[in-house]
């Protein structure tokens, strides 16, 4: 599996965020996207997860499974988390469940890999913003999908949501999936980078 981009363009707001952005990576690789504020890491995640359209070039997947775009082989985790406050936090990963298609017994074990089993009945308007993102989290391993696009996926978390999450994504890659993050800090795994954007 191989996911490349070439002369990738995005404008928005009638603003050139970037152009003529090539990128690549293949399954059980990593790539770390980073830049300044502004320089566009967010927006390639969302062009490639298909919430946006590129102004010019081309975003492409080889190898992944010819009946599904590539939108529905990506798991887009935003910087913000998709909760529902009034919804506990087993109710939030089923809604995800459901909705994504996702095994039914793995909701519970997902809370357990990410230190959250002990929280499943609580609402989730109660988390901390920690918490959050362990859910939010917890909603890649409940719904197996083979590319993982990640904006910031360590903010908020302490030393040892991150440990856990790294070790997440080291399993994700070894069964041969692919990661996209945009980030200002280490994600604690080897990875490439991809720097958009001017020197800040």
């Amino acid at each position: 599996m191989r996911l490349w981009g070439r002369g990738v363009e995005c404008i928005r707001g009638g603003r050139a965020v970037f152009s003529g952005l090539d990128f690549d990576a293949s399954a059980g690789e990593a790539l770390a996207v980073t830049g300044a504020n502004g320089a566009g890491k967010t927006s390639l995640l969302r062009l490639i997860a298909g919430l946006l359209t590129p102004s010019g070039g081309s975003i492409d997947l080889e190898g992944g499974d010819g009946e599904l775009t590539l939108a529905e082989q990506a798991h887009y985790l935003g910087h913000r988390d998709a909760l529902k406050p009034a919804l506990s936090v087993m109710e939030n990963l089923a809604f995800w469940r459901d909705f994504l298609g996702g095994e039914v017994s793995a909701a519970r074990e997902s809370l357990a890999a990410v230190g959250l089993g002990h929280a499943a009945h609580l609402p989730a308007a109660v988390l901390s913003a920690g918490q959050r993102r362990r859910l939010s989290i917890a909603r890649l391993q409940t719904v197996r999908r083979p590319i993982w696009l990640l904006d910031e996926p360590t903010s908020a978390l302490d030393a040892a949501g991150q440990a856990i999450f790294a070790a997440l994504m080291r399993d994700h890659l070894a069964r041969g999936g692919l990661i996209v993050a945009a980030t200002h800090a280490p994600l604690g795994i080897d990875a490439r980078e991809l720097r958009i954007g001017g020197v800040p």
